[in-house]
Order: structure tokens, then C-alpha cells, then sequence
């Protein structure tokens, strides 16, 4: 019972964390259109940032900067936030099918630079020692897992409240104009420009605090956390929870990584150990087939207004 009570802890963290990433693209997407296919990498630099300013210092890597873990993630947000703003003003003047291209490439820039930069990242041996919150009790997992549970639900439960907030602010109701008729946000005298700019970054910033608050729940990370899987999946937990409302990207997470663990582990119950490796590709299409079958029943998702953005 105990371990259980452990492995909930940790799972709730795990989906929390998903949930932080989904919400900053329902910011993106489901507020204002925008279509970024290049999550994993901003979720990266916000990971890789943090690690880089709070691990202790190495003789192979840039590091040793000794910041408080807090400070870290703030960083990471404000880094990450800044690559959105230069990635959204450079890009956004494309439509999405092109959008989307040029945001993949950000994505596998930044994982080949995680890969190549070894003295930077640490390179294919990722960073390691990276501080984690109560890690003087991590030697009692049930205790840990719940501790780091509700430092995660607090930062997440902050950043909900902050996008809830913002949607139905006079900005918030910008966006949603600039998705629902451009024309007429523009004829009104909005910059459709900068206003996406604008939720372009502040989406990317809660992506990179997402990647900075999971390094240091793992405390390590490498290039490998951070492929086109990974976009797939906060895809997949949007749709499902429903675009445009965060409550539904909350759920959607928690939904979509309860079937990508369950299905992981009937694999490795039911496939033979050599068999393991190639059927772990089922996992993808067990969320895929999941996603078909919800969007046949509500193509809206559970919480979704039922409208697509533009």
C-alpha cells in the first residue's frame, strides 16, 4: 500500500508536468491558432537552462553557478521565453502548415545542439547532479514523491490560475479575436504581430518552466528526453482534454499518460523480453488509437468549446 501511495505520487507529478506543457500550447494554439509543432525543444532549453545554472560545477561542462533551485526555474522561464519571442517574430508571419515546419526545425536544432554541445550539455551523457527539491528525504520514496507531488501541483495550480486569468483579460480577449477573424482584430487597430509574439512567448515560457521543474524532479536529463515523441504526446493530451480550455489540458494529461503507462506495462507483461524494444512503438499506437476513438465520440475533446482555431 505504501508503494503505491509512492508511485501515485510520482505518476501525479509525471502527468502534472505534461499538464504544465499543455498548457502553454493551449495558450498557443487553442487561444490564439498559433501551431507549434517544436514543443520538445523549448521544453529543452528551459530544462537544460536550469540544469546548467544550479548544478555544481564540473571540469567537462559549463556549470558550477550554484543557484538556488527557484531562481533556476525563473531563469529558465525568462530563456525560454526570449527563444519563443525571437522563434515567434521570425516565423509567425507564415501560416500554420508552414509555421509548423519551421517550428519542427527549431525543435531538432536545439536537440542536435543538446546532442553536439558537449561541453555545454554534457552532449549524449546528458547532466546529471542536477539539485533536487527534498533531497535530503529521497531516500524515502513515498515521502519524497508526495513532497516534490505538491511543490509540482502548487506550480501548476499558480500557472492555471495566471492563464485563466490572462484568457479573460482584455489580452486574452485580443487573442481570441486575432484567431477567430484576423481581419477585424486588425481593423480595430490590433497588431496581430505583436499580440502573437506576445502569446507565442508567454506559451514558451511555461513550456521551459515544465522542462526545468521535471530535470530537477528526475535530476538528470540528456538529449534522448527530448524528441518528436514528446511533442506528439502534449499534442495528444490537448486534444483529448479539449483546445482552448485549461482545465482540459490538465485532464487531458493526466488521461493520456494514464494509457501511455498502462499500455507500457502491458507490453512488458505480455511481450517476451527480446520483443520488447520494437513493441514498445505500440505505446504510440495505443494514443493514437485512443485519440480516434475520443474524437469520434467528442471531437471537441472533454472541455473544448467544440471550435477549432483557425
Amino acid at each position: 500500500m505504501i508503494d503505491l501511495l509512492g508511485y501515485g505520487g510520482f505518476f501525479l507529478s509525471t502527468a502534472l508536468i505534461f499538464g504544465l506543457i499543455a498548457l502553454g500550447l493551449n495558450l498557443q494554439w487553442g487561444l490564439t491558432g498559433l501551431f507549434n509543432v517544436g514543443i520538445a525543444g523549448f521544453v529543452a532549453i528551459g530544462a537544460y537552462s536550469s540544469a546548467i545554472l544550479t548544478t555544481p560545477e564540473t571540469v567537462d561542462r559549463v556549470g558550477g553557478f550554484g543557484w538556488p533551485i527557484v531562481a533556476g526555474w525563473l531563469a529558465a522561464a525568462a530563456i525560454t521565453a526570449t527563444a519563443a519571442a525571437f522563434t515567434g517574430y521570425a516565423t509567425l508571419r507564415l501560416k500554420s502548415d508552414y509555421l509548423a515546419i519551421t517550428t519542427f526545425g527549431v525543435a531538432v536544432v536545439v536537440q542536435l545542439v543538446a546532442l553536439n554541445a558537449q561541453s555545454l550539455t554534457g552532449g549524449p551523457f546528458g547532466v546529471a547532479f542536477i539539485p533536487r527539491p527534498f533531497a535530503s528525504v529521497q531516500d524515502q520514496s513515498v515521502l519524497f514523491n508526495l513532497s516534490n507531488l505538491g511543490v509540482i501541483a502548487a506550480v501548476t495550480l499558480a500557472v492555471y490560475l495566471a492563464l485563466e486569468r490572462l484568457s479573460r483579460s482584455p489580452w486574452g480577449r485580443v487573442l481570441r479575436a486575432l484567431r477567430e477573424d484576423e481581419r477585424a482584430a486588425i481593423a480595430l487597430g490590433k497588431s496581430a504581430q505583436s499580440y502573437r509574439v506576445q502569446a507565442f512567448a508567454v506559451g514558451g515560457a511555461v513550456m521551459g518552466l515544465a522542462g526545468a521543474v521535471q530535470a530537477h524532479f528526475i535530476g538528470f536529463i540528456a538529449p534522448d528526453n527530448y524528441l518528436p515523441t514528446l511533442t506528439f504526446q502534449v499534442w495528444a493530451m490537448l486534444m483529448v482534454g479539449g483546445s482552448g480550455s485549461n482545465r482540459g489540458a490538465l485532464l487531458g494529461a493526466i488521461v493520456v499518460w494514464a494509457i501511455w503507462v498502462g499500455s507500457g506495462s502491458v507490453t512488458a507483461a505480455l511481450v517476451p523480453a527480446d520483443l520488447q524494444a520494437r513493441a514498445a512503438s505500440l505505446q504510440i499506437v495505443a494514443i493514437g488509437v485512443m485519440l480516434c476513438l475520443i474524437l469520434l465520440w467528442r471531437p471537441q475533446g472533454f472541455f473544448g468549446s467544440g471550435r477549432s482555431p483557425k
